[in-house]
């Protein structure tokens, strides 16, 4: 593929990001308590999320691998914090959920294949075709830092609030309760909040559009769920708190 193919296709499906804003921000992904019988067609919840999640570095690797890169110092830390993540959302993530009985929709399951098969052709034919090595200084760029403590930080801030969801739930419980305490004290989703921490932190470190394209996308998708989330919640609690914002403290 010409690399001016490649970067045109890349900025389509960044625009595609933005172009996708408003339909996200007028109808939930009909998934988790979003869900909705009208979708017939559904399967176990925990192999849902494992079928769409482990696309993700699979495909990375397979681009990258039938490449030809210099995997220097960077790039392995680089690809190695993508296999980590997806690691954990694809099978501890989904073994630690209590949502025995829950389904989800299988065209939700393909259309998140179909993002992740796409997320990781960009990225790894990117590393794998496209981009130059990375010398092993970039190790100490102030971008490369700053972007790894926004990751480190995104995600814990991810991993704490999943804890605390999921330990809202006694096992074989399927219902909802109010989170309290910590970052939820502000914000009704610091889950996305860190996810979105997390990859806008990768982008730095990788410095790259295709790394952008995956933070723009991660944003694009998790603030109108967490506003869905945020207006789920005040619906359905009465003693909702009223100061409490949907994913950004004091703002939004």
């Amino acid at each position: 593929m010409k690399i001016e193919t490649f970067q045109n296709l890349l900025v389509g499906w960044m625009i595609l990001a933005l172009l996708l804003v408003p339909v996200q921000l007028g109808m939930a992904a009909p998934y988790g308590r979003h869900n909705r019988r009208s979708w017939r067609l559904q399967i176990n919840n925990r192999i849902g999320w494992m079928l769409m999640e482990i696309v993700s570095p699979l495909s990375l690797w397979y681009w990258i691998c039938r490449g030809n890169p210099v995997m220097t110092a960077p790039l392995a830390l680089l690809t190695g914090l993508w296999t980590l993540h997806y690691f954990n959302r694809s099978i501890v993530f989904p073994l630690r959920i209590r949502t025995r009985g829950k389904q989800i929709p299988l065209a939700v399951v393909c259309s998140a294949v179909g993002f992740n098969l796409v997320n990781g052709f960009f990225n790894g034919y990117w590393w794998g075709w496209v981009a130059p090595p990375y010398p092993a200084s970039w190790l100490g760029d102030p971008r490369f830092i700053a972007g790894a403590l926004l990751f480190v930080v995104g995600a814990w801030i991810n991993h704490r609030a999943d804890t605390m969801l999921i330990a809202l739930r006694n096992p074989g419980e399927t219902g909802y309760r109010i989170p309290q305490g910590w970052l939820f004290r502000y914000i009704s989703c610091p889950n996305h909040f860190g996810e979105i921490l997390e990859w806008c932190g990768f982008a730095m470190m990788a410095w790259n559009l295709p790394a952008l394209s995956f933070a723009m996308w991660t944003a694009a998708n998790l603030v109108p769920r967490a506003l869905a989330h945020h207006r789920w919640y005040r619906a359905r609690f009465a003693n909702y708190p009223p100061e409490r914002k949907a994913i950004i403290p004091r703002l939004m």
